[in-house]
């Protein structure tokens, strides 16, 4: 498909009361098996490539290639929209093995490798070639992402969060056309950027699902019938992702608070929960919160329950003296 292809898609209000954000495990595992085929496109995840592939040398992960490749298209049945905001890998796993053995091989016959071996071998037995997929599926993420959710899950907790009260306070109009170039939204109409294909029409009730991605950057994806739509979109602070310490802090903020409580506040450029700070910054969850406990007593922070999670943000107050001091950032 040429670049200008669009897919659009014209929300109701009953579409847009059934909005929602969730962020699927089963998806990044996906998408980075591109970025294992393709390292160059993806330099910002360098880091993580140079750390995984020595591990995955005992994997066999023909069949996820074969499925996944490179270009616009790969199956959509490794990718199913997931069916809560807080969905985990077990459930999704279950239901990739679980997959329609129909649209599965359905899917594998529109693949521009279709005629390789492995392909035709999924094709022979499609009920087999799921249940092989999602066995592998599961091998793969075991090894090259389970230690690594916990730093990508707080990533999204806090990108949810800042697009929840974005469409609270500003509507789907404002929030839509703030996530990334290919996304624009014009009187109800949605319309995404996208290699793969064409489409155009209502969602008829069935909402959408925003999913944030860190391994779909730069680029988004869609999905839509038979599935649940959704839309996939790369979540800001990606680049940061796998660095830990390097928050730059001015002087002036050094002095004013210390230098590891500025760089705590620094961090807090959005929100985000004990956990993520201290991977983020390499420091202990408890030295985190005691320094976070000084600067919300200090009025720097202020913290809200999410579920389980806690999550702090800067306060205007704290705000202020991030960008006051901005200018001497090294």
């Amino acid at each position: 498909m040429p670049e200008s292809s669009f897919a659009e898609f014209d929300f109701t209000s009953v579409d847009l009361a059934r909005l929602r954000f969730a962020f699927s495990p089963v998806s990044e595992a996906v998408a980075s098996l591109r970025v294992l085929q393709d390292p160059g496109r993806q330099a910002l995840h360098l880091p993580w490539i140079r750390a995984v592939r020595p591990r995955l040398e005992e994997l066999d992960l023909r069949l996820l290639y074969a499925l996944v490749p490179l270009g616009p298209y790969f199956v959509d049945f490794l990718t199913p929209p997931p069916a809560s905001p807080l969905r985990d890998i077990e459930a999704e796993l279950r239901s990739v093995a679980e997959a329609d053995v129909r649209e599965a091989a359905a899917e594998a016959r529109r693949l521009p490798g279709a005629d390789t071996a492995v392909v035709r071998e999924f094709l022979d037995d499609p009920a087999a070639g799921v249940a092989r997929a999602a066995a592998e599926l599961r091998l793969y993420w075991d090894t090259a992402l389970d230690r690594y959710w916990p730093q990508i899950r707080g990533l999204f907790e806090s990108e949810v969060l800042r697009r929840v009260r974005q469409l609270a306070r500003d509507g789907a109009g404002a929030m839509f056309n703030d996530l990334h170039p290919n996304i624009s939204w014009d009187e109800g109409r949605l319309r995404v950027r996208t290699r793969a294909w064409r489409r155009t029409g209502p969602l008829s009730g069935d909402g959408m699902i925003l999913i944030p991605s860190v391994f779909h950057w730069p680029d988004t994806a869609v999905m839509a019938e038979p599935y649940q739509p959704n839309l996939v979109y790369p979540v800001p602070g990606v680049g940061n992702l796998w660095s830990r310490g390097a928050v730059p802090t001015a002087p002036a903020l050094d002095a004013l608070i210390g230098r590891t409580r500025a760089r705590v506040l620094v961090a807090l450029s959005e929100p985000a929960t004990t956990t993520n700070l201290a991977r983020r910054l390499s420091m202990t969850p408890g030295a985190i919160s005691q320094h976070l406990s000084v600067l919300r007593d200090g009025g720097l922070v202020t913290s809200r329950r999410t579920g389980r999670e806690v999550f702090y943000e800067r306060s205007q107050v704290g705000d202020t003296l991030c960008s006051g001091s901005s200018s001497d950032v090294a």
